[in-house]
Formats: C-alpha cells, sequence, structure tokens
C-alpha cells in the first residue's frame, strides 16, 4: 500500500531540503574560500594565577604586560584580560590594515568581545586564553563590549579601540 502525501507538504519538504543544503553549501564556501572559521587555539590557563608572573607564558597577563606589544616574530599581539566588569587595558590604539593578534583571558566569569563594525567577536571562556587574529579596514574608534551577560555589572563593561592610518601610528609609544 503507497503512502500518500498531500502535494502542499511534498513542496514544504523540498523547501525545508533545499534551505538546508543552501545553509550547509554557504557554511563550506565561507570555511575553504574565504578561510572564515571558528577559533581553534586552545590553550589551558589557571585564571586564579593570571596576574602573577609564575603564571601563563611566565606573567603574559600580568597589568604591567597587558597592551599592545610586538611578538617573536614581529606580529603585533594584544594582550588583555576580561574581568568584571572591565577590559584591560581599557584603551588600545592600533594600525588600519595590519593584522594585530589578540590573546584574552579572563579572570573570572564567561565574558564575551565584540567590536561593532568590524569582525572581532570571540567568546571568553576561564581557564583558557582565546587567540584571533583580524585586520581592521576602518579607521575610526570603536567600543569594545561584552557580549556575554556576566553579572550585574555587565551593561558598564567596555572599553575602546582607536583604530589610525599607519602614517600615525607608533608602535614604540604603544608597548610596554
Amino acid at each position: 500500500m503507497a503512502i500518500h502525501i498531500d502535494p502542499l507538504e511534498k513542496r514544504w519538504i523540498i523547501v525545508t531540503a533545499g534551505l538546508a543544503i543552501m545553509t550547509w553549501a554557504i557554511t563550506l564556501y565561507f570555511a575553504a574560500v574565504e578561510d572564515i572559521h571558528p577559533p581553534s587555539n586552545v590553550e589551558v590557563i589557571d585564571s586564579a594565577r593570571l596576574h602573577l608572573a609564575s603564571g601563563v607564558g611566565g606573567g603574559e597577563f600580568m597589568e604591567e604586560k597587558l597592551g599592545l606589544h610586538k611578538g617573536s616574530d614581529g606580529e603585533l599581539v594584544v594582550t588583555m584580560v576580561a574581568a568584571r566588569y572591565g577590559f584591560y587595558p581599557q584603551h588600545i590604539e592600533l594600525p588600519l590594515n595590519t593584522a594585530v593578534k589578540f590573546r584574552i583571558a579572563s579572570f573570572d566569569v564567561l565574558h564575551g568581545v565584540h567590536v561593532p563594525f568590524t569582525n572581532l567577536n570571540t567568546m571568553i571562556v576561564p581557564g583558557y586564553v582565546s587567540e584571533i587574529t583580524t585586520r581592521f579596514t576602518k579607521a575610526g574608534e570603536f567600543p569594545i563590549i561584552c557580549n556575554e551577560y556576566c553579572g550585574l555589572g555587565h551593561a558598564y563593561m567596555y572599553g575602546m579601540m582607536n583604530i589610525v592610518p599607519k602614517n600615525k601610528f607608533n608602535i614604540a609609544a604603544e608597548t610596554h
């Protein structure tokens, strides 16, 4: 005995299957062609020891080492800490159209980093270092916003990022 499927139901099955295939194809395209993918750096840390010299990377997240510096390979690296209720350092100046690696750790709870009108958006999980490399293509001041609810002061957790043309950027003045 054959099962009867209403023609309207058949159309919805085809539309739903088509949308699923289209979503899969778009995801595959951006992963393969545009090289856009989730962060894959897995670096475990002890959040309670971030501020100590014996912490991660010989005290990489100590207060005096936060901010912008040149890495061992000459790459620009921003080291940040997210803690209730702020980002440290609170102000960062970066050059336009230059690759910048962000290394961010949480001192306490789950946080998020979102910089509107850019592609910088990630989650900061306690016990791990979030690492992202990006390039900013628009000059100007952009807020750094926490996009994961982290407690009663969440709405006040922000910082500022100033993207300036390369000819107005002085790495020596910005590094610690």
